[in-house]
């Protein structure tokens, strides 16, 4: 039952989103007429100042201005109420250069940036997230504005793996401090619950309740504090960013979903109940042995009981859980994340 005092943000006349980092580039494939994607190609060329011309037409070099795919997720998100705007960035994947680089190539506005929101302590992730804040920082500062918040949730692990079959432990690398942010110039700010984010523009989630059967959580997962590790399956420190746009409604941003997408999706519904779910856009975490037997459900169930307007798995989501999320979506309803693409979603 939907209790009153739920946070809800407030409803946009537009939102922008732009894939920073993700595990594909693919600026070749085409979407249906009408979906709200834009391949990097195009952004490019309003971007790229024409080289020469040729029969009287401009030609852009835009091909060596493409960005990088990683294994890892960041996207940009800017909201708009008339002629105000306020600017988060969820996530910045997990190498340094390849997060600056693809802002740069992208013409990421960093002073822009006011809120950087972390998804959850993975370092595909959060590795970046240090010099991203760092550079929004001074850009911020070099602009005359408030330094960045940093919103994270506030149960950090020192590092984080797998356990595989064989009982042999996948690292991921440490992650970085509180410390490192504030260093970088940034306020460091912590939730653990629903709140908004970004003058009241986006919705960040607290840990996000398990409902569905299947999503089960990351089998072997355990994480490491004071050199102890601890099974972890759950990852309960994971949160989704929201943003609502009038006339087409909610936009769920979930960068992993350990919790499950379809969870994810139940819970956003909840704080915007009157609201149908627009686009959600992320990774699905249906990679790997342990969860691809959960592939069917998901995708019957964000068919049957989410019913969103458009679908755009990237990351972690895999090519199985990707072919069979086409077979019941595309072409209408799929505009797979890419790195370097942008969903620009407009009120109706």
């Amino acid at each position: 039952m939907v209790g009153p005092s739920l946070p809800r943000s407030q409803a946009l006349d537009e939102l922008v989103i732009t894939v920073v980092v993700d595990n594909a580039t693919d600026t070749l494939s085409t979407v249906a007429p009408g979906l709200p994607q834009h391949p990097e190609l195009i952004g490019h060329l309003g971007r790229v100042e024409p080289t020469t011309s040729a029969d009287g037409h401009e030609c852009h070099e835009v091909f060596g201005h493409l960005c990088v795919a990683c294994h890892g997720f960041s996207v940009v998100a800017t909201g708009r109420v008339g002629e105000e705007t306020h600017t988060v960035l969820f996530d910045a994947g997990p190498y340094d250069h390849v997060w600056l680089e693809n802002a740069e190539r992208l013409g990421v506005d960093l002073a822009a940036i006011e809120v950087v929101f972390l998804s959850h302590w993975h370092w595909d992730h959060s590795g970046a997230l240090p010099a991203a804040v760092d550079a929004v920082a001074a850009a911020r500062a070099s602009a005359g504005l408030s330094p960045p918040v940093v919103d994270l949730h506030p149960d950090r692990p020192d590092q984080r793996g797998t356990k595989t079959g064989s009982g042999a432990m996948v690292l991921l690398p440490p992650e970085p401090s509180f410390e490192a942010f504030r260093s970088a110039g940034a306020e460091v700010v912590t939730h653990s619950d629903p709140h908004t984010v970004a003058g009241g523009f986006f919705l960040g989630s607290g840990s996000i309740e398990r409902r569905t059967r299947y999503e089960a959580g990351l089998i072997g997962h355990h994480s490491f504090r004071d050199g102890v590790a601890t099974p972890d399956p759950l990852i309960m420190d994971e949160r989704f960013l929201a943003a609502e746009v009038q006339g087409r409604g909610v936009t769920v941003l979930s960068a992993c979903s350990h919790a499950g997408i379809v969870n994810a999706c139940l819970a956003a519904r909840e704080h915007y109940p009157d609201a149908p779910v627009d686009l959600v856009l992320g990774g699905f975490h249906l990679a790997g042995a342990s969860v691809e037997p959960r592939i069917g459900e998901t995708v019957a169930d964000l068919a049957e009981q989410i019913d969103p307007a458009v679908l755009a798995p990237g990351h972690c989501t895999g090519w199985r859980a990707q072919a069979a999320l086409a077979a019941r979506f595309a072409p209408d309803r799929l505009a797979p994340s890419v790195v370097g693409s942008t969903y620009r979603l407009t009120a109706g």
